[in-house]
């Protein structure tokens, strides 16, 4: 798995779960959906991504996701 990959997965993931956590917990989880996405988009316009730098870090190697 490249590193694009593993940032869409680890967003799609969240966003389910706390989608999920916003139905049968508490609706506050919807502020952090609200913030992953604003993350998602800030991602985009300035290319600098915290979750990439982790799982940098974690050795997984970047590569293009729309090859």
């Amino acid at each position: 798995m490249t590193l694009d990959r593993a940032v869409l997965l680890f967003a799609g993931f969240m966003i389910l779960l706390t989608l999920a956590l916003g139905t049968w917990v508490s609706g506050w989880w919807y502020l952090f959906t609200a913030f992953i996405g604003v993350n998602m988009m800030q991602s985009a316009v300035t290319g600098f991504c915290p979750a990439a730098i982790v799982f940098k870090k974690l050795g997984i190697k970047p590569g293009t996701a729309y090859d």
